[in-house]
């Protein structure tokens, strides 16, 4: 592991950093090897951009007059850096060519600016540069997404070849391996090594020190109890620190795709804090951190099982038949959806709506919609099948290509050419702790809503009930972010008129997090809002008035006058549904790597508790209450369930996807693999593919027959 306090790179003995540096090359050509073997079973290019940019040539040489005169632009603009080059060196000052955009946080080293050769090389990137982008803008006779996608990621590639990314011509990075002998470059190369074998030969930077934080700790503290857990989520109450509270309580839906505790981070920023403090009694959806066992489950699982199941208990705890939601992200878009199925069935319990960074109209996704279209849909649904889900660390890949040099390249920069440590930041910490997607669920949505859009077309059935966003009438606010690059704001504005009910929408600041994740404290950004929606939000925006600092004041003006008078407030697990444990409960601790919580038993309707009987799917039935209104029940059903199998993971070098692989060869418990070589362990996993190779069981044995023993 990386050594968390900074080392003395100036008393390091060099006869032993020439050693170590040789033994680490060594290192790294093993690995390399190992990985070598594998890349034909490897999809080298997953986004099919060899045929992407035959598709922009064979269109740009249909006018070969444009491109001659973009490279003419470029050609003059070269020899103007030249000349004023020259006259640099000869000490005469000029004024620079061209110049990075505002915000451009890569040049921030002075040399950049004094210095004529690190001048040149920075304004000969930026022209490079400007010229590829002038090719791939507005080309005749390629389709929009096309041309979306090719423009994204010839971005990408200009991100990739930014000078700040090679040490020979980053000024801060040569200054750094004067100042420390080549010690600098001598522990980014061990922390390069480290990535590469937790990717098991493929480089997975970094972006925080992960050792620094601990759920329930020092992140996720407010107080709170799960009451309920079954398959797919557990329910987390939090204590209430007023001694009244609103009458209806707060459900809060959280996207899958991500791990709920971004509202409540530290006590400082926490959403989920400052709701219980404005008297809201809250509860909060922790999903399931589903693995292969999951594969069948589908959305209207999530609907059906997720938050019907949620309102159910949330009414059976409180005694309480109305109450108001919040959904945030695709946990608005599941929210959504549950109010136009609950509408179809009558049920009227949820009597507002919120929905952060929510997009239903899925017609504009913004940067998202390069990877959105039938062939890469395809092939993630061959990679989903095979696994059963589709890793979290795919879907947090995409997320940060799209902000590459805050997100990537920053940290390639810090980590290894720098050779420093990654630093603690909570928020980093929360976006590697990734989450997986069922295959069934992610495709569904892939398809439904990213590529055919079909919720706002109320063209969707969830077990034959037909979903129409038309029926909800329920009071709903949108809150949405300027510079979400995620869920556009001009999308979420389209899908807020879909709703026959009165609608506010809220227009914060900054982006998809930092916009939401914005207490009133920090005084930061601003808002606009009202009740009127015309049909250009172009026009909205221009005749909003911009408000001062955080929506959520704004928001709590909004919510108060539907959540009821003030009565006392509710301790988590007084009543029936008994406490689990503390929050933030157990499922939202399991981290990509590690097992999923085995489902628990039932014990009585709501109330659960682990033992070795694992959960069927619950059930949901209709009964008329004295005023004919329909009130709803939980019903579990328990099915036996074979002893546990040994968790191999804890066994160093092996993940889910191996564990399963052995599982599936009958090996399940440490006894089975402690009686086995290392090299028998190894020709099994050849057997099941080439790929395998990379694996060193060297260990595995004496690791199992350790754990066995305990």
């Amino acid at each position: 592991m990386r050594e968390s306090t900074a080392l003395d790179f100036n008393n390091l003995d060099i006869e032993k950093l020439t050693e170590g540096l040789l033994q680490n090359f060594k290192t790294v050509e093993n690995m390399m090897t190992d990985f070598s073997k594998t890349y034909e079973q490897m999809n080298l290019d997953p986004f099919n951009l060899s045929e992407l940019y035959r598709e922009w040539f064979a269109a740009a040489i249909q006018n070969p007059a444009q491109m001659a005169q973009k490279n003419m632009e470029f050609w003059q603009n070269a020899l103007h850096l030249y000349q004023r080059s020259a006259m640099g060196l000869m000490g005469i000052e000029t004024e620079p060519v061209i110049k990075e955009a505002r915000g451009d946080r890569r040049f921030h080293h002075e040399d950049w600016a004094k210095e004529p050769i690190f001048r040149t090389i920075k304004q000969s990137y930026l022209l490079v540069s400007q010229w590829l982008r002038s090719l791939v803008a507005d080309v005749d006779g390629l389709d929009k997404h096309t041309a979306q996608k090719v423009q994204f990621f010839t971005e990408r590639l200009l991100d990739a070849m930014s000078p700040t990314n090679f040490a020979a011509t980053n000024p801060a990075v040569l200054q750094r391996i004067l100042e420390t002998k080549g010690g600098s470059l001598v522990h980014g190369l061990k922390n390069m090594m480290e990535d590469l074998e937790r990717g098991q030969g493929i480089l997975k930077i970094q972006m925080t020190d992960t050792n620094a934080f601990e759920l329930g700790k020092n992140v996720a503290v407010t107080p709170g109890k799960v009451v309920f857990q079954s398959r797919m989520f557990q329910l987390i109450q939090y204590t209430p620190t007023t001694e009244r509270v609103y009458k209806r309580p707060l459900l809060v839906v959280p996207p899958w795709i991500n791990k709920f505790y971004i509202m409540d981070l530290q006590p400082k920023n926490s959403l989920l804090r400052w709701l219980v403090e404005q008297g809201h009694t809250v509860f909060v959806i922790s999903w399931v951190n589903p693995d292969e066992s999951y594969s069948d489950i589908g959305f209207d699982t999530y609907l059906k099982e997720g938050v019907l199941v949620a309102t159910d208990v949330v009414e059976q705890i409180t005694g309480e038949s109305e109450m108001n939601a919040i959904g945030y992200c695709i946990g608005g878009t599941l929210l959504s959806t549950t109010l136009a199925y609950m509408k179809a069935h009558g049920d009227k319990r949820i009597k507002s709506s919120t929905y952060f960074t929510t997009m239903i109209d899925f017609s504009e996704p913004g940067e998202l919609g390069v990877f959105i279209d039938e062939d890469q849909i395809g092939s993630l649904e061959e990679r989903m099948n095979k696994e059963g889900y589709l890793e979290g660390s795919s879907m947090a890949g995409a997320f940060n290509l799209m902000r590459a040099n805050d997100l990537i390249w920053s940290f390639y920069i810090n980590n290894y050419l720098l050779g420093n440590d990654p630093r603690p930041f909570d928020l980093l910490y929360w976006n590697s702790d990734s989450t997986r997607m069922p295959a069934k669920m992610h495709s569904w949505y892939l398809r439904n809503m990213y590529l055919n859009n079909r919720l706002c077309k109320a063209e969707l059935a969830i077990e034959e009930t037909p979903i129409d966003l038309t029926t909800v009438d329920v009071p709903s606010c949108f809150v949405s972010t300027v510079e979400d690059h995620i869920a556009p704001w001009l999308s979420t504005y389209s899908g807020a008129q879909l709703f026959s009910g009165p609608v506010r929408f809220i227009l914060g600041g900054s982006g998809h997090i930092a916009g939401i994740i914005n207490p009133p404290e920090a005084e930061k950004y601003d808002y606009r809002v009202t009740d009127e929606l015309p049909a250009d939000p172009e026009e909205w925006a221009a005749g909003a008035e911009k408000l001062p600092g955080s929506w959520w004041p704004e928001w709590q003006r909004w919510i108060a006058p539907m959540s009821g008078e003030m009565v006392a407030a509710r301790v988590p697990g007084s009543g029936n549904f008994k406490a689990l444990e503390d929050a933030p409960g157990a499922y939202v601790k399991k981290r990509l790597g590690e097992t999923v919580v085995a489902p628990p038993k039932p014990t009585r309707a709501g109330v659960t508790q682990p033992n070795k009987t694992k959960a069927a799917p619950a059930k949901r039935t209709a009964v008329k209450d004295d005023t004919g209104e329909k009130a709803w029940t939980i019903k579990a059903v328990v099915e036996p369930q074979a002893a546990a199998a040994d968790d191999l993971t804890a066994i160093s070098g092996i993940g889910p996807k191996l564990s399963a692989v052995l599982q599936k060869r009958g090996i399940t418990s440490y006894a089975a693999l402690a009686a086995m070589s290392a090299d028998e362990i190894k020709a099994l996993l050849l057997s099941e593919g080439a790929g395998y190779a990379r694996y060193d069981t060297s260990t595995w044995p004496q690791e199992a027959e350790r754990l066995k023993a305990k």
